[in-house]
């Protein structure tokens, strides 16, 4: 990756011969965030020092009129900057030319390494990426990545599965770990409310594949990094959007700015009357957030997230009804006045401080409360849930034989709370209290890793992580007739997870890397403690095994990237969910699945010529092979072993054009494949295959050096086709089918002042 250099001539009234102290931070200019390891260097002595993992450094010069060299630690040339000084700190944006695999830093596995350096499957999706798509969902965006599924089962009801980790939760996202701003997104009962999010808020999402047991402790579907923007400049902020089926969605923020800290207030709200019958949605947001560097050594960041969320349950159709009308609702639920509103509270606080060259810690500190009132078709419930905990991870450097090593040392625990009151629904409303229960979690694991640069450009990764996890269920309403019972617990015996990686830096824009891990994911108090009033201690954890192995790189000057990985992951004690005749989803393990495949990524830039008149014409793409099987699978007299894992897809592919011109107009089309998936462990019910087209056009100007526009439009589903994106598997009744929206379209304004 080659960088431009964005910088403001400052004029200095003091002599050329006075030594001066010059600080300043380096970031990348698109996505915003620091770049560790820049080379910063004063051309006449050749006085060097590298950013630290906040960007910053300090170097002592001669002259206010030395120069000044900003350079990426790499292979390749040096590239010089001029930058006349004054007393006030610099800020440098490193603009990409290219797309470099060996300048494409990551945060996954805690390595803060290249892409290209990195042992392991990971997917990156920058805030141009997720622009590319309309801001009301991050369904299309993470769905662009190999091995990556996000369903939608009705308006703002999630699943996100990785490698068919989690597809058959009956709701919102288990079995893998999902951090925002480095701090944990979960609830109480172990589910991930990532409907919570507006996705104007987020900037940056990295995706860690399979088990991460190494530093992110219990997960065998892998891991979520999401980071909010973050702003360099201060500014205000507002837009709009309306569309299709009732779409409104606004924001305004307002960001403060210095070279010592940066503070961001937003606000957001979308609404929608549905697609289908009884899936109207209001989401509200509230984020403040900011970042602090009092000094070279250390950086303090935050962020306070308030959301209000509310939406209605249309719930699942049978192949009849979804073929006679998919706008339609389950009668059912219309009755019972099914839906969600869920009000919640994120707090994060992180602390980096870098000690010296070689010693650096990272804390953070979190809570996360919500209160849940969910009339649903079975019963009504009334959930209070809070948690509470905290993340470390000290980083030393050094050499052991003469090779750099790193060691990394962490842990992460957290207590969770929920009190969870089940009524009669009627019609909407409350009735007889059916339970009263209370459920305390306890879950903690340590970590470490040590990364070593051995001879002959390999990179070896060795890390493992020691899981506990500990519940107490209390059902107080059943405490005056049953005094001796009404309290239970399980705790599950501290698991082991490791993991080994391998790179091998063949050139500067050629890898291959290996990799051997376990994971090990818990039931969740959702699934310990279903809707039916069931509380089944006997679920086992899933534990796993994952090998996988690929190559990235690059070819025709940087032109053609690629990125192919194959996987072999044996899951024991697997999750399956169905649905009982009430319609409560309720689990039990399944023995061993197989799950393989293959995963590709590919791009080749036919224009990258940033001051040319048509600046980017880009085609892209990605595909995804699945062969997901159960091994030893037998319900009651059942016996499903070979069948192929319900809810995934063994084929599914993404294709995209990104055109871009010097003028500002831009388009972006994508187009999306997914093979019939099982949708029962029978394999007697498929959804259909099905393929969708959506674009996305507009104009990005800015006008007067501050004002920054963008006023776009787009459209999904072009080809109005019927398809379910999201499914009830098993369902009893054979309700399976939960209709996504059909052809649609959307436009919206986003207006910048910046000063």
């Amino acid at each position: 990756m080659k960088y431009l250099f964005a910088f403001v001539f400052l004029f200095s009234f003091f002599t050329a011969w006075a030594q001066v102290t010059v600080d300043g931070r380096v970031l990348d200019a698109r996505s915003q965030q620091p770049l560790e390891g820049a080379l910063v260097s004063e051309a006449a002595t050749g006085t060097q020092v590298l950013t630290d993992a906040a960007g910053q450094f300090r170097i002592v010069l001669a002259s206010r009129f030395d120069t000044l060299l900003v350079q990426r630690v790499t292979s390749h040339q040096l590239q010089k900057l001029v930058v006349p000084l004054s007393g006030k700190p610099l800020v440098i944006l490193l603009e990409p030319l290219a797309v470099n695999l060996q300048e494409v830093v990551v945060r996954g596995y805690e390595t803060r390494r290249p892409l290209q350096e990195t042992a392991g499957a990971i997917g990156l999706l920058s805030t141009r990426d997720l622009e590319r798509f309309s801001q009301t969902t991050l369904v299309p965006a993470l769905n662009t990545l190999p091995g990556v599924r996000m369903e939608e089962r009705a308006t703002a009801s999630y699943r996100i599965s990785i490698r068919g980790s989690s597809l058959r939760a009956p709701y919102g996202v288990r079995n893998v770990k999902i951090y925002l701003n480095e701090v944990p997104l979960v609830e109480a009962n172990g589910t991930i409310p990532l409907n919570m999010l507006d996705p104007g808020l987020i900037g940056n999402i990295e995706v860690i594949k399979g088990p991460a047991g190494s530093v992110y402790g219990a997960g065998t579907g892998g891991t979520i990094l999401l980071e909010t923007a973050k702003p360099i400049e201060s500014s205000v902020m507002a837009g709009g959007q309306v569309g299709s089926y009732g779409l409104r969605r606004g924001f305004a923020a307002a960001s403060v700015a210095s070279e010592k800290s940066n503070l961001l207030l937003r606000f957001d709200r979308q609404t929608l009357d549905g697609y289908r019958e009884q899936s109207a949605m209001d989401r509200k947001n509230v984020l403040l957030s900011g970042q602090f560097f009092p000094n070279q050594k250390q950086t303090f960041s935050f962020h306070a997230l308030y959301s209000d969320l509310f939406y209605e349950l249309p719930g699942a159709l049978t192949r009849e009804q979804f073929a006679a009308n998919p706008r339609a609702a389950r009668q059912l639920n219309k009755d019972q006045n099914a839906s969600l509103n869920v009000e919640g509270l994120n707090l994060g606080f992180v602390h980096n401080y870098q000690f010296n060259d070689r010693w650096s810690n990272t804390t953070s500190l979190f809570g996360v409360f919500s209160f849940l009132n969910h009339p649903f078709v079975t019963d009504y419930e009334r959930n209070v849930n809070q948690s509470f905990g905290a993340r470390t991870r000290t980083t030393y450097r050094t050499r052991v034989a003469s090779l750099p090593t790193r060691f990394t040392l962490g842990g992460e625990g957290q207590r969770r709370f929920v009190n969870a009151r089940q009524y009669v629904n009627k019609g909407g409303t409350p009735g007889p209290l059916n339970y009263d229960d209370e459920v305390t979690v306890k879950e903690g694991f340590v970590f470490g890793q040590a990364e070593v640069d051995l001879p002959a450009s390999f990179l070896l990764t060795l890390g493992a992580s020691l899981n506990s996890l500990r519940y107490d269920l209390a059902r107080v309403s059943d405490a005056s007739t049953n005094p001796e019972g009404y309290k239970q617990s399980r705790s599950i015996d501290a698991q082991f997870s490791p993991r080994v990686g391998l790179v091998k830096v063949i050139s500067p824009t050629l890898s291959a890397h290996a990799s051997v891990s376990a994971g090990f994911s818990p039931p969740t108090e959702a699934e310990v403690r279903p809707s039916d009033a069931s509380i089944n201690l006997s679920l086992q954890p899933e534990r796993g095994t994952n090998y996988e192995a690929g190559v990235r790189g690059s070819l025709f000057n940087q032109r053609f990237t690629f990125d192919v990985v194959a996987f072999h992951f044996k899951l024991k004690e697997t999750i399956v969910s169905r649905t009982t005749p009430s319609g409560v989803a309720v689990f039990a393990n399944a023995g061993t699945t197989r799950q393989q495949g293959v995963e590709v990524a590919a791009g080749y830039a036919f224009v990258q010529a940033p001051k040319a008149a048509l600046s980017l014409l880009r085609l892209w793409g990605t595909y995804t092979y699945n062969r997901f099987r159960f091994l030893d699978y037998q319900q009651n007299e059942n016996n499903f072993s070979g069948n192929r894992l319900t809810g995934t897809a063994p084929h599914v592919a993404v294709a995209g054009l990104d055109v871009e011109s010097q003028l500002g107009l831009y388009l972006n089309v994508t187009a999306n494949y997914s093979d019939e998936i099982p949708l029962n462990d029978a394999n007697t019910v498929y959804a259909p295959d099905y393929f969708i087209l959506g674009a996305r056009t507009g104009f990005r100007r800015t006008f007067a050096q501050t004002w920054h526009l963008d006023l776009y439009g787009g459209i999904d589903n072009a080809t109005n086709r019927d398809y379910s994106l999201g499914n009830d598997l098993n369902a009893f009744g054979n309700r399976y089918f939960q209709a996504a929206p059909g052809r649609n379209f959307y436009t919206g304004l986003q207006l910048r002042k910046s000063f």
